[in-house]
């Protein structure tokens, strides 16, 4: 029994180091993916150099800031130095990973992706979280994937760590599932309506 509990000791920290290195490495990689090819790229926040890159490799046109507006910053100074100078639209659309989106600021953000101009890439400061969830509000209300498809955006292989109670960054969750009963009852209405 001492030879059970010794291993499962040894193999969680072999599972959390495994964890750690995988979160540590997508953050240096800058967590860049492409969401919709020619539509929509997700990343964590951009350096100089790889706005740069990714507006050569990929024809961005648009870059969401999930983070907000903040001037005082150095990174967001930068962000928009560097967009103007690319000739990019940038859009600050500030939330928190940690504050569920009301109905009201989830139309708002889709609306915003529905008709920037494409390619658009869209940031947070990991790329994981908010991020996490615009990207899977873009694949289910804008480019209309489904459900599965949308949800898979918001997942630990982006470093999204949603776990009710314990992460505050399931807010996220909620308002996706918000979102998910918003659509059901949506369909619903229709399919009512065309009887």
């Amino acid at each position: 029994m001492r030879r059970f509990w010794k291993c499962s000791f040894w193999g969680m920290g072999i599972a959390v180091l495994a964890a750690g290195g995988y979160l540590y490495a997508i953050q240096l990689l800058g967590n860049f993916h492409e969401v919709v090819a020619g539509q929509l790229y997700r990343s964590n926040q951009p350096s100089n150099e790889q706005l740069v890159r990714y507006t050569r490799d990929h024809g961005i046109r648009t870059v969401i800031n999930l983070r907000g507006a903040n001037e005082s910053k150095a990174w967001y100074r930068d962000e928009v130095e560097t967009a103007r100078e690319l000739g990019l639209n940038h859009i600050d659309f500030g939330m928190s990973a940690s504050q569920e989106l009301d109905m009201n600021r989830v139309n708002k953000l889709v609306a915003i992706m529905r008709d920037a101009p494409k390619p658009i890439l869209i940031h947070c400061k990991a790329g994981a979280d908010r991020t996490g969830l615009a990207t899977a509000l873009y694949l289910s209300r804008v480019a209309k994937l489904d459900e599965e498809q949308a949800e898979s955006q918001l997942s630990f292989r982006f470093g999204h760590i949603g776990i009710p109670y314990l992460s505050q960054t399931y807010a996220m969750d909620r308002t996706w599932e918000n979102v998910e009963k918003m659509t059901v009852a949506d369909d619903f209405a229709i399919a009512s309506n065309e009887f």
